[in-house]
């Protein structure tokens, strides 16, 4: 076979232009750092760099964004909750001062300004947020836990209580005594006023989460009887507005009546044993002996683990908030009107009157399948960490509820020692055989006999606080470790995640990454032969056919 300069011409050129693209692709690698530019270059290290940034992107969410995030909310959750404990420490303090002797009119002025500090900052904490969530509202993180502003909405709410809700509380009812001046002791009204005026009482109650109730509209109170064959819980009246019925089993066993406190409604469920009484004003269920024995005789029975069988369940109506107050949507099932953004109250013009729009809150919290409002962070390849606490595990209505019983009970005992020493005043600015001193004198016996009874009173008082806020602290001790025990879960993914991060980016980079110096060496040899077959093909190609004839 004739090899032609035709044939020498394109097998040099053939092969130059192999090295050239030889130079080329180490050239790019060298400006790129990478092993391939597309994915025809190796399919096996493009499909491998797929997969593995894949992996970098997501634990880089993890450890760089989702991590930090739930620690932050954490922290704040943490504070929030030390702030809490702190301040029902302070509350048991106040009380333990309180069952100390001797305990002055200073003192308890002292004790009773301190705990309506305290009972302004209980809840305040509670409106915590991060980046502008609120850290205690569950999966309502536009909401705050407490109204913001004085409004006017109508609630329904059903509170979920059992026999421990009952306790026994001891009313003092001093007649008209602290109405008693230096223009109006010796008048009709107030002239015959004695030590029999003067009366102590000891009732059972159930105090509802809030006071100042819708006034008017009475409450329903059933009970938790079991679960029928469609898996629903059924219930029984225990009482309501009509009570029983002749002849209709499915009646309410008990009715309500409505009282206010200056009706003294205490007095009156302790002299009939069949009687229960709403008042709304403080937002208390009085029962009578025999109401009380059959709810204390409820009980959870064992054979079913959905159900509470011991479970009393009161629905009632409030429509006026203060600032402070606890949202009910945070803790109750219940249905409120609907308001827009300004909270003005929505209404439904179709109706005739026009009435409001109601939403529903936490109807499942009525079922066997309760949806508590957890939240959750993904911190990890299938993994979880909650991070909220829920306000109804640590900021409990019964903490409020009790400082505003002592405070009352302080308020009565100072109300009644500046109307003894109010009579004492007008008793020394009177001559000796004054008529009216008999008088006064009377009154000054009723306002000592009244003010027995209320230091026994709120002595009881103190001496209750002490347990309740014990109990209250340990809640929000058990919210604190909790939030703690997440952290320190969260700080043993981080490292993991740390971990994984560095081992995937040290996988990407091994395949995808260049070896700089073996890329540069093979780069100058590849340089080296480009330019020796370039100089190797000038020499050749100057030979032609003719130069051997």
């Amino acid at each position: 076979m004739r090899i032609t300069n035709k044939i020498m011409q394109r097998n040099n050129l053939s092969n130059i232009n192999t090295n050239k693209m030889y130079k080329d692709k180490l050239s790019t690698q060298m400006a790129t750092q990478k092993k391939i530019n597309r994915p025809s270059d190796d399919p096996v290290v493009a499909i491998r760099s797929l997969r593995l940034r894949s992996n970098v992107t997501e634990i880089t969410q993890y450890y760089s964004k989702n991590i930090p995030d739930a620690e932050s909310w954490l922290k704040i959750t943490e504070d929030a909750l030390s702030k809490l404990s702190d301040v029902i420490s302070n509350m048991a303090a106040q009380c333990t001062r309180g069952t100390n002797k001797p305990f002055t009119t200073t003192d308890r002025g002292t004790v009773l300004e301190q705990l309506k500090l305290l009972a302004d900052e209980v809840y305040a904490t509670g409106d915590a947020d991060y980046a502008g969530r609120y850290v205690f509202t569950g999966h309502r993180t536009d909401t705050p836990l407490s109204f913001l502003s004085e409004q006017n909405r109508e609630y329904e709410i059903t509170e979920q209580l059992d026999k421990t809700a009952l306790d026994s509380f001891t009313s003092v009812n001093t007649g008209k005594v602290l109405e008693v001046n230096s223009v109006n002791y010796n008048d009709a009204t107030h002239a015959n006023i004695s030590e029999d005026d003067i009366t102590s009482v000891d009732v059972h109650r159930i105090r509802l989460a809030y006071n100042d109730c819708k006034a008017g509209e009475t409450p329903e109170i059933t009970l938790v009887t079991g679960v029928d064959a469609a898996g629903n819980i059924t219930t029984s009246k225990f009482a309501d507005a009509t009570g029983p019925v002749a002849g209709d089993t499915t009646s309410a066993k008990y009715k309500i009546d409505i009282r206010n406190v200056s009706a003294d409604p205490y007095t009156e469920v302790s002299k009939n044993p069949d009687a229960v009484i709403y008042v709304p004003e403080t937002g208390e269920l009085l029962f009578g002996e025999n109401a009380y024995e059959e709810l204390m005789a409820t009980k959870d029975s064992e054979l079913t683990s959905n159900v509470n069988e011991g479970e009393i369940r009161i629905t009632y109506k409030k429509d006026h908030w203060q600032k402070g107050d606890l949202r009910p949507e945070h803790y109750f099932a219940c249905v409120a009107d609907k308001v827009d953004d300004a909270g003005k109250v929505v209404m439904d013009d179709s109706k005739n009157p026009p009435e409001p729009f109601k939403i529903s809150y936490n109807d499942t919290y009525l079922t066997t399948n309760a949806e508590r409002q957890v939240i959750e962070y993904d911190v990890g390849f299938n993994q979880t960490l909650r991070i909220n606490s829920r306000a109804d595990e640590c900021f409990n209505h019964g903490i409020g509820r009790e400082v505003d019983d002592v405070i009352n009970a302080l308020q009565d005992v100072l109300d009644l020692e500046a109307a003894q020493t109010d009579i004492k005043k007008i008793m020394e600015k009177l001559d000796e055989g004054d008529p009216g001193l008999p008088i006064l004198q009377n009154q000054l016996d009723a306002v000592e006999k009244a003010l027995t009874f209320a230091k026994s009173k709120e002595q009881k008082m103190f001496e209750g606080g002490i347990t309740a806020f014990q109990k209250y602290l340990n809640e929000a001790n058990v919210c604190v470790t909790a939030c703690g025990s997440r952290g320190s879960k969260l700080d043993l993914v981080k490292n993991r995640s740390q971990n994984q991060k560095t081992t995937y980016e040290t996988l990407k980079s091994e395949n995808e990454d260049i070896d700089i110096t073996e890329v540069a060496i093979q780069l100058t040899s590849a340089e080296l032969t480009y330019d020796a077959a370039l100089m190797a093909a000038g020499k050749v190609m100057k030979t032609t056919l003719l130069d051997f004839i």
